[in-house]
């Protein structure tokens, strides 16, 4: 009877920790997709027929944010989801090392931090997209 417990709660840890390097490897497809959309978008803005200068990236057209706004709004969004990704990423490390000795509930617990919503401020990525289609908004 115990070891049939034991392994039921062995297999419980392992399903646990697939679903979290699952969500962990989605996690990271979306990091790596915003930090290719930063470069591809630097690089059209760079890489263009007529090469713009400081003073044009940084011209603003009405309500319109500037060239430079939109892609370092763009980067610091990168940033904090790759931040976000590096936590959880250094979360799931420590706990397969400790995984046979944590409780229940700190499992749980660890569970919820990596499917629950991100740990990022909603309200600075939303400033960042009200800044950037305030015409459309509006």
């Amino acid at each position: 009877m115990r070891d049939a417990l034991l392994d039921k709660q062995i297999e419980s840890l392992s399903n646990i920790l697939v679903s979290m390097r699952k969500t962990l490897e989605e996690f990271h497809c979306i990091a790596l997709s915003l930090d290719k959309i930063h470069r591809d978008s630097r690089q059209l803005v760079n890489g263009g027929s007529s090469h713009l200068n400081r003073k044009q990236l940084q011209q603003q057209v009405g309500m319109k944010p500037s060239l430079i706004y939109c892609l370092d709004s763009l980067m610091f969004i990168h940033e904090i989801y790759n931040s976000e990704y590096l936590l959880k990423s250094s979360v799931i490390s420590a706990l397969s090392e400790i995984a046979l000795k944590s409780s229940a509930s700190d499992l749980g617990a660890l569970q919820q931090l990596l499917v629950d919503q991100p740990n990022i401020q909603t309200e600075e990525v939303q400033y960042v997209f009200d800044m950037i289609f305030a015409e459309e908004l509006s």
